[in-house]
């Protein structure tokens, strides 16, 4: 019963600044990642890992090495978990990209949309549950750390989970998260995902109960006395 921790790198200034960074060399953890990548690693010390494998991009090795360390493991770096090959839109503002009318199939229909000169998104898919199997075939009841990017894992998991890939933009994969898949001999279960240690509910509202209309306009006829009997 081998266990992959995928993990996604930690935040960069390309993320802050929209950029989609892709093979682009160069780009490391800025203050606040390096502040993720650390508090990741002190998340994970306690845990049990048999090795640790990264993306060879600098900001997945970066956070890599961070996991790594508290365990005295030696990093392994794979291509296969590399990020998306963006081709024409590395390096391109979101903004921009947002108005192309090829954005629009890269939301809803994935499974059939290339980027230009780069990977097709079904293509990635392919080359990353390839070399997930080929890690875990390597570490046969073991747990694993995978560090890589989140399209790459937004991909696998819908792969493990039997999710059309049509679908896989519609899960979150946060900067230094965890996401945990187990295969045991029934195949893989997912176990936990996006999970940055902290619960936020930013984007819920909780508005005070409303009275029902009837009950507010009997309040009104009664006025002072109903609430002198409450």
């Amino acid at each position: 019963m081998t266990t992959l921790v995928l993990i996604r790198h930690a935040t960069n200034d390309w993320v802050h600044k929209g950029l989609l960074a892709g093979w682009t060399p160069g780009v490391h953890l800025n203050e606040q990642g390096r502040a993720q990548a650390q508090a990741l690693a002190e998340r994970l010390a306690c845990s049990h890992l048999d090795a640790v494998y990264s993306s060879p991009l600098e900001r997945a090795l970066e956070t890599a090495q961070a996991v790594a360390a508290p365990h005295g493991l030696e990093m392994r770096t794979h291509e296969g978990i590399g990020e998306v090959r963006y081709g024409d839109w590395t390096g391109q503002p979101l903004k921009k990209l947002y108005k192309k009318p090829l954005w629009r199939s890269v939301q809803l229909y994935p499974s059939g949309t290339r980027f230009p000169n780069g990977d097709s998104i079904g293509e990635m898919q392919a080359r990353v549950v390839a070399t997930l199997d080929e890690i875990r075939s390597a570490h046969p009841n073991q747990v694993v750390a995978v560090v890589a990017h989140a399209d790459v894992i937004k991909a696998a998991v819908a792969y493990y989970a039997g999710m059309p890939l049509d679908l896989f933009q519609r899960l979150v994969i946060s900067p230094a998260s965890v996401t945990i898949i187990r295969f045991n001999r029934f195949g893989p279960r997912l176990l936990r995902m996006n999970d940055t240690g902290e619960l936020k509910l930013e984007h819920e509202q909780h508005p005070k109960p409303r009275r029902r209309k009837r009950q507010q306009k009997t309040d009104r006829l009664l006025g002072p006395q109903r609430r002198r009997d409450k």
